[in-house]
């Protein structure tokens, strides 16, 4: 059991103190925009991943005209009390404990206390570019295999090198081949590595969306989810061999597994430009719920579940199964947000599940 029983936010985004405790699996917390409903959810997100869920610089998560931040959180884990605290230095420096042990790399702390986040704007997942996709099929994998973020790291350190060896060329009209060479088999190492891992976890993964989807909608709509890679037809060293003179010309690395995406389509057209909202919101729904059971199986403990304004943009309908399916049939705690009181508590009300209400 993972249960978050209390937290306390220090000059965090508008908060500037306030402590909040917990006395139900499921919290429902409304008001009105701009009073601190995402931050609240952030804080939360913050603590499993030692970074906000929005991608800021640290700077911009401390409370506007004042320096330094403090988020204190206390969990139940398995029937042990387990303290979180991180710390924003006026300095900007930041520090992440686990009972009172600090951390000497923030990496350390990556699946340890399992979250999957739900907010407006994730719908980019379906309608943006690759790199968004990338980064939700990382963040999964990161949570469940510590080898595979090191991998990330690695990797993305390398490409960086190398993109840089690449403009230096081109600045001053010389390659250092030999280090071209040493740069190309290690990126090729790691990067073989993270793309075994992922074609793997896809096939999987892919499966189980398409099921929640079906679940949410009531239907699955002809909607088909491939991998799509370069190094399913040819190795990274291939690649990166076969593309070096173009990457000499553009002066950086156009191949690779940092180029990987999903191909998503319904009835055989580009599923973004077809599908409606609802069948938008219905599918970034369906991959949120399939990391969800993804990290459930993994890490045998039921993940913390934050959900934003989940009710924009979605039908009562499909709303109801949603609710149903993680306030119902999954046991974990469940941290939901609305500006409507009255339509926050007649839909859990209508599932007859308990909660507590907060209003901010």
């Amino acid at each position: 059991m993972l249960q978050l029983q209390t937290i306390s936010l220090v000059q965090f985004r508008n908060y500037v103190q306030s402590d909040f405790s917990f006395s139900e699996r499921i919290i429902a917390l409304c008001g009105n925009n701009g009073v601190g409903k995402t931050n609240f959810l952030d804080a939360i997100y913050y603590l499993s991943f030692t970074r906000s869920y929005f991608s800021r610089p640290e700077s911009q998560s401390v409370h506007h005209g004042l320096q330094g931040m403090r988020i204190d959180g206390n969990y139940l884990i398995n029937d042990k009390n387990t303290q979180l605290r991180c710390i924003v230095r006026e300095n900007n420096r930041k520090e992440f404990y686990f009972n009172e042990d600090e951390y000497k790399r923030f990496s350390e702390h990556i699946g340890k206390i399992p979250c999957v986040m739900i907010a407006p704007d994730d719908v980019e997942l379906i309608t943006g570019n690759s790199e968004e996709r990338r980064k939700f099929i990382d963040t999964i994998l990161s949570q469940c295999n510590a080898a595979y973020l090191q991998w990330l790291i690695d990797y993305n350190k390398i490409l960086q090198q190398r993109n840089s060896l690449l403009k230096a060329t081109a600045e001053h009209n010389r390659l250092d081949e030999s280090l071209l060479e040493t740069l190309d088999e290690q990126l090729s190492k790691k990067g073989q590595l993270i793309f075994d891992v992922r074609k793997e976890f896809l096939l999987n993964f892919i499966q189980s969306v398409k099921k929640q989807y079906q679940y949410i909608a009531q239907k699955g709509d002809d909607i088909s989810i491939e991998y799509d890679s370069q190094l399913l037809t040819a190795s990274m060293k291939e690649l990166l061999q076969s593309n070096q003179q173009r990457d000499l010309y553009l002066q950086r690395t156009g191949c690779g597994i940092h180029k990987d995406d999903l191909s998503i389509l319904m009835n055989d057209q580009s599923f973004k430009t077809l599908a409606s909202q609802g069948q938008r919101k219905s599918l970034l729904f369906a991959f949120k719920l399939a990391e969800f059971e993804v990290l459930k199986k993994q890490k045998q403990i039921t993940p913390i579940l934050l959900l934003d304004d989940v009710f924009e943009k979605l039908d009562a309908e499909r709303m109801h199964h949603l609710l149903h399916k993680v306030c119902i049939e999954e046991t974990g705690q469940v941290f939901i947000t609305d500006t409507n009181k009255e339509r926050l508590s007649a839909s859990l009300q209508a599932i007859d599940v308990t909660f507590q209400l907060i209003e901010l």
